[in-house]
C-alpha cells in the first residue's frame, strides 16, 4: 500500500480517499478550510440576499417555499427559522423513507404537530426497492433510488404547486468535504446536484431500471432549462448562516419535540443524528468499505471542527465505532432487497477498497493501518 496516497486531514480526521475532497499544502481538507473561512463571512449581507431571492422567487401559493423535512434536527431547525423568524410561511415535505425507524416517525409526528403545514409523498415502494437495490448492485449506495427521490419529487411538487423556492438544509459537500465549488453561490442547480450529491450514477441507474416514464414519475429529474423556464430556485440553508448540527439538535429539540436514542446509533457515538431510516447505517458501512471511513469519522469531523473535541479524542472514538458490521439490520436488509446473506456480503466484497481494508470475516472490513 502507498502510504502516501491515503492519508487525514491534519485537523480532523477526513481521509484522502473521500471523493471530491481537497487538502492544501499543510494537509487540512477543504471542511477545516471552510470552519475558518466562515468566521471571515459577512453573514448579515448573506441573509439580505435570502430575502431578495424570496422577493425574487415570490409564490403565487399560500405557501412561499418548500422544505424538504425529515423530521430531524437539520430540517426542523430549518423549518423553525423560516416560519417563526422570517414569517415565511413553508409548505414542508417528506419522501417517506424505506425501511422508517419508529424513533424517526416519532420525530416526524412530534414536529407536525408542533404547527407545520406538511405532506408525504410516497413513491411507489416496488419500485423504490428495485431502484435501491441496483444502486446497492451498481453504486455501492443501498439507498438510491430514495435519495434521487428527494430531489426528483420535491422539484416535482415545486412545479405543482407553483412554489418556485426550495430550501434544503446544508450543502454536504462544502461542510463536510467535498466539492467546495458552490461555496459562494446561493443556489445550485441540477448538474451540482447530479454531479455532487449523486455521483453522476443517475442516468446509468435508471437505464438500468428500464421502465416506463410513468413508473419512474417521482424518480425522474427535470433538466436545467425546466429550472429555468418554470423559475425554481433551489438553495441550502447554510449558504445563508453558519451551520452548526449540534445547535441545531438543540432547538429541534426545545422547539419541536425531537427525541433521541438512550444509547448511541449503530456504529457512532452520537444518539441523535440520522435517526429516520435502517438504510443510513448500511450507507455509511459501504462509505467505510469503499472509502475507509464510517459514521463515527462523519460525527467525529462534525465534532472537531466546531471545538467540541480534541483530533486524539476523535481518534479514540474512531477506531472504537468506526466501520462496524451493521448487524442490528441484517434480516430487515435481506428481506428488503429479497437477496441471501451470501449475495448480500458478496456485493460488499465488490465495492471493498482493498488497497486500505482486509476482511476478516464475511464481509467484515477492518483498515489496515491505525489512525494518526
Amino acid at each position: 500500500m502507498n502510504k502516501l496516497k491515503y492519508f487525514r486531514c491534519s485537523s480532523c480526521l477526513n481521509i484522502s480517499t473521500r471523493p471530491r475532497i481537497v487538502f492544501d499544502k499543510n494537509g487540512e481538507c477543504n471542511a477545516c478550510q471552510w470552519m475558518k473561512e466562515k468566521k471571515t463571512i459577512n453573514w448579515e449581507s448573506r441573509i439580505n440576499e435570502f430575502k431578495k431571492i424570496v422577493k425574487k422567487y415570490k409564490s403565487h401559493s399560500y405557501f412561499d417555499c418548500i422544505i424538504p423535512v425529515s423530521g430531524g434536527k437539520d430540517s426542523s431547525y430549518v423549518s423553525y427559522k423560516i416560519k417563526h423568524e422570517f414569517n415565511l410561511t413553508p409548505l414542508c415535505i417528506t419522501v417517506r423513507p424505506p425501511l422508517s425507524l419508529s424513533i424517526g416517525d416519532e420525530n416526524l409526528n412530534n414536529f407536525i404537530n408542533h404547527g407545520y403545514d406538511h405532506i408525504h409523498i410516497t413513491p411507489n415502494a416496488e419500485i423504490m426497492r428495485e431502484i435501491n437495490l441496483i444502486g446497492f448492485d451498481e453504486m455501492g449506495f443501498p439507498y438510491y433510488g430514495w435519495l434521487i427521490s428527494i430531489y426528483s419529487s420535491i422539484i416535482r411538487t415545486s412545479f405543482n404547486f407553483n412554489i418556485p423556492l426550495v430550501i434544503y438544509g446544508e450543502d454536504g459537500e462544502v461542510e463536510y468535504g467535498g466539492s467546495n465549488k458552490n461555496r459562494h453561490k446561493a443556489l445550485f442547480d441540477i448538474d451540482y446536484l447530479i454531479k455532487s450529491y449523486l455521483e453522476t450514477g443517475y442516468k446509468k441507474v435508471l437505464e438500468l431500471f428500464k421502465k416506463n416514464s410513468e413508473g419512474s414519475y417521482w424518480f425522474t429529474l427535470p433538466n436545467q432549462n425546466d429550472l429555468k423556464n418554470k423559475k425554481i430556485a433551489l438553495t441550502h440553508w447554510s449558504y445563508f448562516e453558519n451551520w452548526d448540527p449540534y445547535r441545531n439538535y438543540l432547538l429541534a429539540k426545545e422547539k419541536c419535540g425531537l427525541v433521541e436514542y438512550e444509547t448511541p446509533n449503530e456504529s457512532t457515538f452520537t444518539n441523535f443524528a440520522q435517526t429516520d431510516q435502517a438504510l443510513y447505517a448500511l450507507h455509511m458501512y459501504l462509505c467505510f468499505v469503499k472509502f475507509g471511513f464510517g459514521r463515527a469519522t462523519q460525527d467525529a469531523g462534525i465534532e472537531i471542527r466546531r471545538g467540541a473535541m480534541t483530533r486524539e479524542q476523535g481518534i479514540n472514538l474512531v477506531n472504537l465505532y468506526d466501520g462496524q458490521y451493521p448487524e442490528q439490520f441484517i434480516d430487515l436488509y435481506l428481506d428488503y432487497f429479497r437477496i441471501t446473506k451470501k449475495k448480500f456480503d458478496s456485493i460488499i466484497r465488490k465495492w471493498a477498497n482493498k488497497n486500505i481494508l482486509s476482511e476478516e470475516d464475511s464481509g467484515v472490513w477492518k483498515l489496515k493501518f491505525k489512525i494518526n
